[in-house]
């Protein structure tokens, strides 16, 4: 049985963040779990339960004292991977421009999950200099780039970080899987 959190004992902060944001769906209903996921991806403040939700154990700390950091803005890009609306598309790609790493990183993989147009903000990020946001970048360009993005990829072969070439290499291949010669 999930731990529950002792502010908020409805919510189970225990299950995996897919289970805890369908309990919020249930809760709230997906148009404002959708809603407040962009307002805090925004900055803004939700509330103690629905941080939770989005947040699970980690959040508890955040409410127990912990510095807050970029950590609610992630949640909230975090949130998207699991609940949608087309209507978050203009955010999640505004957010690959976030002063956090880590934002930068979950919103390349919100882009690659539901599959938006994005290419040339996730080009951009191909030059990151935090090397799991080039990852996703690559990575998110061979879910919804095109075959004229391989170049930019191919630059990452050479990369110093060798997780960051094991990734070009992974998102080349998933490019030509998507484009088969004909």
């Amino acid at each position: 049985m999930p731990r529950e959190s002792a502010e908020s004992p409805s919510v189970p902060v225990d299950l995996p963040p897919k289970k805890r944001l369908a309990a919020a769906v249930e809760r709230y209903g997906e148009p404002s779990v959708v809603e407040r996921s962009l307002s805090l991806l925004a900055g803004n403040n939700e509330g103690e339960d629905f941080l939770l939700y989005v947040g699970g154990d980690h959040a508890q700390g955040i409410l127990d004292g912990a510095p807050v950091l970029y950590w609610p803005e992630l949640w909230g890009a975090r949130a998207l991977l699991y609940v949608w609306n087309d209507s978050a598309a203009p955010a999640i790609i505004d957010a690959m421009n976030n002063p956090a790493w880590r934002v930068r990183e979950m919103s390349a993989r919100v882009v690659a999950a539901r599959e938006l147009s994005a290419a040339s903000e996730l080009s951009a990020l191909l030059t990151d200099k935090v090397p799991r946001v080039r990852v996703a970048a690559a990575k998110a360009l061979a879910a919804v780039g095109t075959l004229e993005d391989m170049d930019g990829i191919r630059i990452l072969l050479k990369d110093p970080e060798i997780d960051v070439r094991r990734g070009a290499q992974q998102a080349l291949d998933a490019l030509r899987k998507r484009f088969p010669k004909s």
